[in-house]
């Protein structure tokens, strides 16, 4: 009794298209000249592909769309108020640190003028107070799609039982908040499919062959000499097909049979969304992206809690909306695994100086004293001679 995991497909394959004759078992196959812009298909119809309960969805190449995860059995654990932060201040930095910052930013500057930093006089230093609230959801998602190989005695195990569940496959989740992908092939989904149809395409070269271009088809050199590039013959096989005028099938390597099977997508991500607290010093709001802040607050849970007793209404107002969007949206299509938030206090100090008479502004921002000084009063000290 023939198998019944292989799967004789008659009709697969190009057995219409023109340029092809049937192959005769025993007897080699016959090519008709072949059309000039024929490439043959690229991947097997999805009629192949049988139905497998569970996964009745899933598709050729481009999945079956997300899989939303099953309901708990138990339920979820609630969130809980995070720990409590009395302290929100800022320090302020020192004069002799606010030089320093200026005078180390000023000295990466091509023809800046040091003048600034040694002779001007600080006049006021304001602290601002700038706030950055950090959400995380990281999350797991699974989809599916169909794939095949070529079948080079692989194991088969379609009907034998049925495949578990999506969401019942085992896989190794990485560290909390650190995005991976892992592809796993899906038990009792592998099957073979038979080619009973054409497995060779005819090449692009029409002759199978091609003028030598030493000899530029003679034959011979212009010495006289046989041309051993050749070996006398003026043609030379064609790179394609090595002259035998068809190439394999790419898609079963010639060998007839594909192993047809069902890969799941595991897709841990890190959804991150920031929220920072608009603030009057001045300073564009872009400049603060690449520094850091202290970080007065973290919590990380399940499901995390909206900030409570933050002394900036605009901020709790944000960390709940975002707290609220990311359970609702992710959970629509994904596991959440873990959530984290944090509080950074990014310090601003505007510094005014006088220099020469007249009066400056700069600012060092973030933990790494970064400075920003659009009105440097002396940014070119080259002279011309």
């Amino acid at each position: 009794m023939e198998n019944s995991n292989i799967v004789r497909d008659y009709g697969y394959y190009g057995a219409t298209n023109p340029g092809y004759a049937p192959a005769v078992q025993g007897s080699p196959a016959m090519f008709a000249p072949p059309a000039s812009d024929f490439q043959g298909p690229s991947a097997p119809p999805a009629s192949m592909f049988d139905s497998v309960p569970g996964y009745e969805g899933t598709v050729a190449g481009g999945g079956g769309g997300f899989l939303p995860p099953p309901i708990p059995s138990v339920p979820a654990p609630q969130p809980q108020p995070g720990p409590g932060q009395s302290n929100w201040d800022i320090p302020s930095i020192s004069e002799s640190t606010a030089r320093e910052a200026l005078a180390k930013y000023v000295s990466s500057k091509c023809c800046w003028s040091s003048g600034p930093v040694k002779d001007g006089v600080i006049t006021n230093m304001e602290t601002f107070n700038t706030y950055r609230y950090r959400l995380e959801t990281f999350t797991e998602q699974r989809v599916t799609e169909w794939s095949q190989q070529p079948y080079l005695g692989q194991p088969v195990d379609a009907y034998t039982q049925p495949p578990p569940g999506p969401w019942n496959i085992p896989a190794k989740t990485p560290t909390f908040f650190q995005n991976e992908t892992q592809i796993i092939k899906v038990p009792n989904t592998s099957s073979v499919k038979v080619r009973m149809s054409v497995y060779l395409k005819p090449c692009r070269c029409h002759h199978f062959q091609k003028i030598c271009w030493v000899c530029k088809g003679a034959g011979d050199r212009a010495s006289g000499d046989r041309c051993h590039h050749c070996q006398g013959r003026g043609r030379e096989n064609c790179n394609h097909c090595h002259g035998q005028g068809s190439k394999e099938c790419q898609t079963c390597k010639g060998k007839q049979q594909l192993l047809v099977f069902i890969n799941l997508k595991v897709i841990w991500t890190n959804n991150l969304e920031d929220y920072v607290v608009e603030q009057s010093s001045g300073l564009h709001m872009a400049n603060l992206s690449n520094v850091s802040g202290k970080e007065m607050f973290r919590d990380s849970q399940y499901m995390v809690y909206p900030v409570m007793g933050f002394p900036n209404p605009d901020l709790v107002h944000a960390a709940e909306r975002l707290v609220r969007e990311h359970q609702a949206k992710f959970s629509q299509t994904s596991r959440i695994l873990q959530q984290r938030q944090s509080i950074e206090l990014i310090p601003i100090t505007k510094v005014s100086y006088k220099w020469k008479g007249a009066s400056h502004v700069y600012f060092v921002f973030g933990n790494e004293y970064m400075v920003n000084a659009d009105s440097y009063p002396a940014t070119c000290c080259c002279t011309v001679m």
